[in-house]
Order: C-alpha cells, then sequence, then structure tokens
C-alpha cells in the first residue's frame, strides 16, 4: 500500500484536531495543507517505523511549532506588529489544550500523545491535568442544545450542566432551534447534523448565525462527511458515540477562541 493510501483514512481527523487547535476550519484545514506538502516534498523523511496515523499527526506538530515559533518572533518587529503578534499569541493553543486534545478528542494515549508534541507520558498527564484546571476557571455559558434523540440530549443536558454550563434550551427541529435561540441568545450551540422532521440542524445553525455570531459544536455520526476540507465545513465536530471527556474538550476549546477576537 502506498504512503497516500496509507494516509487518506487519517485526513479527515486530522482536519478536526486542527480546526479545534486553530479555531477555524480556514486555517486549520490550512496547516493540514502545510504538512502534507512537506510529506510530498520529502517522502523519504516521513517514518515509517510507526502507524501511519502517528506520522502523519507528528508531521503536522512540526508544521504547527514551527509555524507558531515564527509568530513569536515577528513579535519584535514594530510596536503595531508586536501587538498584532501578541494578540495573536494569547489565542495560540498552549500545550496543556494540545495535549487535552489530542487525548480527549482524538483519542491518543498518553505515550502517543507525548511522542507528537516531544513530552513523557508523565508530562502529558500534567499538562491534561493543567488544562482541565484551567477549564474550570472558564467563563460558563448558557448552552442550547439541538438534538431530536431523547437519551442522547439528555446525556449530553447532563454533561453541559456537570460542567458548570446552563441550559438555554433543547430543541428537536429547525424552527424550535431558531425560535429558542431568538427568545433567548446562547452562547454555545451543540448540534446534531439531522433532526427530527427531517431537518438539518446545520441549516438551524445557519438561520442562527445569520442574526448573531455564536460558537457551535456539531455532533455526528459521519463525521467523515463534514471534514473533506472541499467547502464551507465545522470548526468543531464530536463524532457520536461521545464519550465525556471528549465533550468537555470541545466545548472548552469552543469557548476558549470566542473568549477574544484574532486580529486577522
Amino acid at each position: 500500500m502506498s504512503l497516500g493510501q496509507d494516509l487518506a483514512p487519517h485526513l479527515p481527523f486530522l482536519r478536526r484536531y486542527a480546526r479545534a487547535l486553530t479555531g477555524s476550519q480556514a486555517h486549520g484545514d490550512t496547516y493540514v495543507r502545510a504538512a502534507l506538502e512537506a510529506i510530498v516534498a520529502a517522502p523519504g523523511d516521513f517514518p515509517r517505523d510507526i502507524d501511519a496515523r502517528l506520522g502523519l499527526y507528528r508531521t503536522f506538530q512540526r508544521i504547527w511549532s514551527s509555524a507558531n515559533e515564527a509568530i513569536g518572533m515577528d513579535a519584535d518587529a514594530t510596536a503595531d506588529q508586536a501587538n498584532i503578534a501578541d494578540a495573536r499569541l494569547a489565542q495560540i493553543t498552549p500545550r496543556s489544550r494540545q495535549a487535552l486534545l489530542l487525548t480527549a478528542l482524538e483519542g491518543f494515549t498518553s505515550e502517543d500523545a507525548g511522542y507528537l508534541i516531544d513530552a513523557t507520558a508523565a508530562e502529558i498527564d500534567g499538562l491534561v491535568a493543567e488544562a482541565l484546571a484551567e477549564i474550570e476557571r472558564q467563563t460558563h455559558a448558557d448552552v442550547l442544545i439541538i438534538e431530536d434523540e431523547p437519551i442522547i440530549a439528555m446525556d449530553l443536558e447532563t454533561i453541559v450542566r456537570d460542567l458548570g454550563h446552563g441550559i438555554n434550551g433543547v430543541a428537536v427541529t429547525r424552527d424550535e432551534a431558531v425560535a429558542q435561540a431568538r427568545a433567548k441568545r446562547p452562547g454555545l450551540v451543540l448540534a446534531d447534523i439531522q433532526l427530527a422532521d427531517d431537518s438539518s440542524g446545520i441549516d438551524a445553525v445557519k438561520d442562527i448565525l445569520a442574526e448573531f455570531s455564536v460558537p457551535v459544536i456539531f455532533i455526528t455520526a459521519f463525521p467523515e462527511r463534514l471534514l473533506t476540507g472541499e467547502r464551507p465545513e465545522p470548526t468543531f465536530l464530536i463524532t457520536k458515540p461521545f464519550q465525556r471527556s471528549t465533550v468537555k474538550a470541545a466545548i472548552s476549546q469552543a469557548l476558549f477562541f470566542d473568549a477574544a477576537t484574532v486580529p486577522v
């Protein structure tokens, strides 16, 4: 099997990680393309003695780290450039959150996550604990849940409340979701893709975002369909069936990027 065939199944999930890491589909997908271009340019440098997924994420992490080190160095250029660079640096996902995303969202072990960001397994565990402590201090939000399966909706509501957030409402159709968002503006939206009346959670979110800005996390059993990189797609995505830790990491990261606006 060729290297391209080995890597292809893992690309959608690398896009998921990259988007969560950067808080943007466009930025995340750009980093993924850069990683792929680096592999194509020097295929002999790709580590073939490890799992292909690990090698792919490792290449991505190197691109990510070198690019953000460059942003840091740019801070010395001029006062205006320094202000922009500082603002961007404030929004760069720190190592603690990288460790949390790699383990909770992407399902890597502490050992594998350590390989990806040059840390020991013990250091990864410490970084994850640091990220979780930070989450406890994070501003809480009122969450609108758009989900037509009662058990899943109840599960999400329990997780959201346990994290200290409030529930803005639970909607099962597109029209219900839009009406509830208009009645009380949410601070975060958790949206399933397929809703009770065959309406779309994506369309419901589009309607809501047409009226005001709010961070959104989509929930789907078929993540590959929304991680192609070929059209406007979600920045934050949770795969069904989900773990509590996955929801926690996704909510935290979405709110992390919503806390301030990064200059373009």
